[in-house]
């Protein structure tokens, strides 16, 4: 078994697609974002939980597909079709990341991974983490990214302009490399399986993993 603790460098296994050549807006711009693209920002951020199945494109092409659950704030499950064999849980302070064929964990503390955007309680488009907003008739998107906290990583979010739902979601780690998550049989408000957000501290020895397992546990 293979335990680690470390900075984020990527989330090659939860969402990343096309490199987006953009630049960092200026607070002018930020503040252009329309009223209905902060109202379909404000519904995706409105709902407490979610569930449903997804599909995943790879860096490489590849694809994988499983089940999802969300509960906001912070907290994600992704639990992987066979023979991927791979889990993804978030507590809200710390995201594991668990290879069950290579048997390896790896464990990033929340706050410094592209997901913390995507599962904030609030999602603010007229701050300085909104580098691009694009309005299209069917497709709403939102480039969002801090890179004083993340590096170059960054998270693309879709929304569907005339149900404010959530689309898809890509984000792009500090090596450029991309990974998509798009949704479907969604189902907003659904209960969740609480269970399901635990990563078991005492199970594993992390290495340099004591400030993490603390702060899960306070």
């Amino acid at each position: 078994m293979i335990k680690t603790m470390r900075p984020f460098k990527g989330l090659a296994v939860l969402a990343v697609s096309a490199g987006l050549a953009l630049s960092a807006l200026g607070g002018s711009a930020q503040a252009a974002a329309s009223a209905k693209v902060q109202q379909i920002a404000n519904h995706f951020a409105s709902v407490k939980t979610m569930k449903g199945e997804f599909v995943q494109f790879g860096p490489r092409g590849e694809q994988t597909g499983g089940t999802f659950q969300i509960a906001r704030p912070g907290k994600i499950s992704f639990d992987y079709e066979p023979p991927a064999k791979f889990r993804v849980i978030s507590d809200g302070r710390n995201l594991l990341l668990n290879n069950q064929k290579l048997d390896t964990f790896d464990l990033y503390p929340l706050s410094k991974t592209p997901l913390k955007l995507l599962l904030n309680n609030k999602i603010n488009l007229s701050g300085r983490q909104v580098q691009s907003i694009k309005e299209e008739p069917d497709l709403v998107t939102v480039v969002m990214a801090d890179k004083s906290v993340f590096g170059n990583s960054r998270i693309t979010i879709m929304f569907d302009p005339k149900t404010n739902a959530l689309r898809q979601w890509t984000v792009t780690d500090n090596q450029g490399k991309d990974t998509t998550v798009m949704l479907f049989n969604v189902q907003e408000g659904a209960r969740v399986d609480s269970s399901q957000f635990r990563i078991d501290y005492s199970k594993y020895n992390w290495q340099s993993g004591n400030e993490a397992a603390s702060s899960a546990n306070r």
